[in-house]
């Protein structure tokens, strides 16, 4: 054990550069709750540094049992979701790699039921806190159901399954005060990260753009462990999913995400629905990182990082993303609780096929999840329920429990058994799953393995892959949760953590904390590697979309609307792919100046421009005069030109423009006049880029 220095505190560490704190005369010793004194909270009980999780680890049980069944009825994370139904085409078969059902053919459609979810709120919380995404896809393969429970984030908090109680108590509200809801900008959050320098990297995930998404259609999924592949010769490989949206990434700004949680909280869900109602179905492709054991113990000793470590990635440089099928999402549920509340994940659901490595965060969560499936939903027998019944056939002697939907059916529910044919199932050495017989040794200790030390390397790569607009974005959302943080000493220990990701972040933020002081470094536990380049792959705004299909315009209008320019914008939306709404006035709509009457979808103060990815501001000339005298029609417009957004305009606009301080001198290509019908399918070629980023802050 070394002293390590954070800012001004000094914290025990051990080799695999975890926090030990100790009991002594100021601190009680922590115990199980039968009284046994824990000698290690930082690590289960593994077989060797880098070997399985020993099922024999009583306290990583209790631990975590007792985390799970905390909350009723909702879950203790991922409260609020959003689901729908829909398939998985497979493009190859890929049996080279994998016995696994869903990539055995080529054109083979899985049928899936996909939740997203926020992490840290109740289920009546905003859709757009800043916080981590669930991506979790249950597919219904012919073999049984598989469970990728994943993230919009490649990355965890921690390495190890044993901290997870400690991480959720600390983002969610703090139990004395009961606040704050759905948001990590609280001391008892900051106080655990800056105490756990292995959750560096998130936190520089979460305080980017990735954790307040456009939408759900609009971001990355991960599947964050390594797995493996098995084919049907018990041959492996090592393997990590993605899921890549084919709209592109999309972000809003954080003064959106304020403004679009009290203008609409159920913004991701409208979002899915209204999409999926419309036929624009949102689709990802999968993709694999594929690799070997010797690649990945290669790779400890060229960069530093060890697959088995949640909170480090393989980079997309080092190993390119092989996209071999298309997730869509064609329907909506038919009740939100039978479904979309009842749908039960389970890390360990797998098929013959995909295998598990011993990542100690994926062990864990194999142990946890049935606990809190068993508890939330009542009993063991929530696979009765028909979110999450097989669709393949399926046969066994489990019988009974609270709320048995069916039980077996005969005099057999034992096996062994001396009886005949029936409803007498028996083992399948042939089709049955087989784990890979992987040889493990090592003595059974509480231990980090020393690969897992290097804490900050990737955390560096991860910022300096980001554009400059990202970075300031990661820069100024540190500053705003640590300003939040009310303990001076948890501020400076966290900019002591940002010295040794970037110099120039780290006085950014203690710059707009106005910190008197700098801190040193943390100390650690190895030193950042500056040989880490650039990965494209980690920006969002590197990866947006080839065009504006799937976004929504908001025109503002009024009677008198000049009627061609709408009909031009509102071919040119169809031809796009963009859904068009019309704020006006009176939620009983205009009527233009041919004389036709057009339905209003929102009325301004209902309507704001935080809600939509571009605007066009269309009123007549004495609609203009009405406009600038509402506060909410001047807020729409300021809001829009503020967050950089394509803005189209009449001529009759410009009095509302001035009004809003959008003077003539501030007009620049991100606001483009619309003079002929022409203009409207100029207009939204340009949206393609979603955000004119050189316009001034």
């Amino acid at each position: 054990m070394t002293d390590r220095t954070f800012a001004e505190d000094t914290v025990p560490s051990a080799p695999g550069g975890e926090t030990h704190q100790t009991a002594g005369k100021d601190h009680e010793t922590l115990t199980t709750a039968q009284g046994v004194a824990v000698a290690d909270d930082q690590n289960s009980l593994k077989v060797g540094p880098r070997g399985p999780v020993a099922l024999e680890d009583f306290q990583l049980r209790e631990k975590i049992f007792h985390f799970d069944h905390e909350r009723i009825p909702e879950r203790v994370v991922h409260a609020r979701g959003y689901g729908a139904r829909g398939y998985f085409e497979n493009y190859e078969p890929l049996t080279d790699l994998t016995a696994a059902d869903p990539f055995s053919e080529k054109g083979l459609k899985t049928p899936v039921f996909v939740r997203f979810s926020t992490v840290a709120g109740n289920k009546g919380s905003a859709d757009v806190a800043r916080d981590v995404r669930g991506f979790a896809v249950k597919f219904y393969t012919r073999a049984g159901n598989w469970d990728l429970v994943g993230n919009n984030i490649p990355v965890f908090f921690i390495q190890d399954a044993v901290k997870f109680p400690d991480l959720i108590h600390a983002a969610k509200p703090e139990p004395d005060r009961a606040y704050p809801q759905a948001q990590t900008a609280h001391d008892n959050f900051w106080d655990f990260m800056s105490l756990m320098p292995e959750a560096t990297h998130m936190a520089l995930w979460i305080m980017s753009d990735r954790t307040i998404p456009r939408s759900f259609r609009f971001m990355e999924g991960f599947g964050v462990h390594t797995f493996r592949l098995v084919n049907a010769k018990g041959e492996s490989t090592l393997v990590k999913f993605h899921w890549k949206p084919k709209q592109g990434l999309q972000s809003v700004v954080w003064n959106e995400a304020v403004k679009i949680n009290g203008a609409d909280p159920d913004f991701h869900r409208r979002d899915l629905w209204a999409a999926i109602e419309q036929g624009d179905y949102p689709e990802w492709e999968l993709g694999l990182q594929t690799f070997t054991d010797a690649d990945a113990d290669r790779w400890i000793e060229e960069y530093g990082f060890d697959v088995l470590d949640a909170t480090k990635i393989v980079p997309e440089e080092l190993v390119p993303v092989r996209r071999v099928g298309k997730l869509v999402l064609n329907e909506r549920v038919e009740n939100f609780f039978a479904e979309t509340e009842q749908v039960a994940f389970c890390t360990q659901n797998v098929v013959p096929g995909i295998d598990f490595t011993n990542d100690p965060l994926l062990q864990g969560r194999n142990f946890s999840y049935l606990d809190t499936q068993t508890k939330r939903l009542g009993g063991p027998n929530f696979t009765h329920i028909p979110v999450n019944a097989p669709k393949c056939p399926f046969h066994n002697f489990q019988q009974d429990g609270h709320m048995a939907m069916h039980n077996p059916v005969g005099r057999v529910n034992y096996e062994p058994n001396s009886w005949g044919p029936g409803h007498n199932p028996k083992e399948n050495p042939e089709a049955g799953y087989q784990s890979v017989p992987v040889k493990e040794s090592g003595a059974k200790a509480r231990v980090r393995s020393e690969t897992f030390a290097d804490h900050y390397s990737q955390a560096r790569q991860f910022y300096i892959s980001q554009t400059p607009e990202e970075q300031t974005h990661i820069a100024d959302a540190f500053t705003f949760e640590l300003s939040k943080v009310e303990t001076p000493a948890i501020r400076k220990r966290m900019v002591s953590h940002l010295l040794n990701v970037d110099e120039g972040l780290a006085k950014t933020v203690a710059k707009q904390l106005r910190l008197e002081e700098m801190p040193a470094p943390a100390d650690a536990a190895r030193p950042t590697r500056q040989d880490l380049k650039p990965s494209d792959a980690l920006s969002i705004l590197k990866n947006g979309p080839n065009s504006f299909q799937g976004r929504k315009v908001g025109a503002l209008v009024t009677d008198g609307v000049d009627a061609d320019l709408l009909a031009a914008l509102m071919k040119a939306c169809k031809t796009e792919g963009t859904m068009l709404d019309l704020i006006a006035p009176q939620v009983g709509g205009v009527t233009d100046s041919a004389g036709t009457h057009h339905d209003a979808d929102e009325k301004i103060d209902g309507g704001p421009s935080v809600l939509y990815d571009a605007v066009a501001l269309l009123p007549s000339m004495d609609g203009a005069v009405d406009l600038k005298k509402m506060p909410p029609a001047r807020d729409f417009v300021a809001d829009a030109f503020a967050h950089k957004k394509f803005i189209a305009y009449a001529k009759a606009a410009m009095p509302l423009l001035g009004k809003a301080g959008v003077v003539p001198d501030d007009i620049d290509d991100g606001c483009i006049e619309l003079k002929t019908a022409a203009d409207a399918g100029a207009f939204l070629k340009k949206c393609r880029a979603l955000r004119f980023w050189d316009r001034a802050a």
